[in-house]
């Protein structure tokens, strides 16, 4: 099948405590009626959620679908022999501040049930008062970080910095994190929805109970020697973070760019601006798949100059 387009998928929003309406306000989707939408799922294939293709040729086909019977036609070989497409793409919606959590490192999470989980944030906007909170603070014992629990004190042991507009943040598993309130974020991470809270600023659920809190599982999850990580705040086009399951670039477009799939598929995400792509318009806080067929395709700028995050599999 001849490929001209991208292929866009329809995403699936999850009600959040902490979520809001910016997406509607921002980028002006059709939000649920009355949701505190905290996530928009973009490319997604789990057991309990799937990306469908939103028109083309292949709409109405779920991301597993193609991932398992088009595999080297529309992703490109030489990836990974994994069940499911390694990818899970958001944007994430943080009107109120989220838990301080953790993701299980590969041999923790075999022992605890869970899956293992990397992920990278993209600030696509924040307020003045936004913040991150990401590793410890120095002098941070598991010691001390457990007297805190018991104290309700852990948001001081965690170290945190003001969040701006294009910042880049890695999270490897193990690093204790949360994002603040204000704050609006694209995250690529591996295919995984495991995540141990264990501190949640006394915070009721959308049930009214008290949330569940992963003391145990964090605790065994947490490296205590990540002290006041980098993160990456500068504004020029390049590699933003690249680890074993995924490679994130930034593009500034101010001419026409070949999508440069190299033989695999590449996710781009509109962060400023509106660009072309296979004669479709695309605005900030959308998302497309780029197949290897369309390599030769341009990203044209639209009306001046535009950023996009540029998502691969790294070999």
């Amino acid at each position: 099948m001849e490929l001209s387009a991208p292929i866009v998928f329809e995403p699936l929003y999850m009600e959040r405590v902490w979520g809001g309406r910016r997406l509607e306000t921002n980028f002006g989707r059709r939000l649920p009626v009355g949701t505190r939408v905290g996530e928009s799922w973009e490319i997604v294939d789990r057991p309990e959620a799937q990306s469908v293709v939103h028109d083309g040729p292949w709409r109405g086909a779920t991301l597993n679908d193609l991932w398992t019977c088009h595999r080297a036609e529309l992703f490109g070989a030489g990836l990974p022999d994994s069940k499911r497409f390694p990818l899970l793409c958001k944007v994430l919606d943080a009107q109120d501040r989220l838990s301080i959590q953790v993701h299980p490192p590969a041999g923790v999470a075999e022992k605890l049930g869970g899956e293992p989980k990397e992920e990278m944030w993209y600030v696509m906007d924040a307020l003045l008062d936004s913040d991150l909170y990401l590793g410890f603070k120095p002098g941070v014992t598991r010691e001390i970080f457990e007297q805190a629990l018991r104290d309700c004190t852990v948001a001081d042991q965690i170290h945190h910095v003001a969040a701006k507009r294009g910042d880049a943040i890695h999270i490897p598993s193990g690093r204790v994190h949360a994002i603040g309130a204000g704050n609006l974020i694209v995250e690529v991470q591996q295919n995984s929805d495991t995540t141990y809270r264990v501190f949640d600023w006394n915070r009721y659920g959308l049930d009214g109970r008290p949330r569940e809190l992963h003391v145990e599982e964090s605790l065994a999850s947490i490296d205590f020697n990540d002290v006041e990580p980098a993160i990456s705040t500068n504004g020029e086009a390049g590699v933003l973070v690249e680890c074993a399951h995924f490679r994130v670039e930034r593009w500034h477009l101010e001419a026409p760019r070949s999508c440069e799939t190299a033989g695999r598929f590449a996710i781009f995400t509109v962060v400023e601006g509106e660009v072309d792509c296979g004669d479709r318009a695309f605005g900030p806080g959308r998302f497309f798949l780029a197949p290897p067929a369309l390599a030769h395709h341009d990203l044209r700028p639209i009306g001046g100059t535009a950023t996009v995050l540029r998502t691969t599999i790294p070999r």
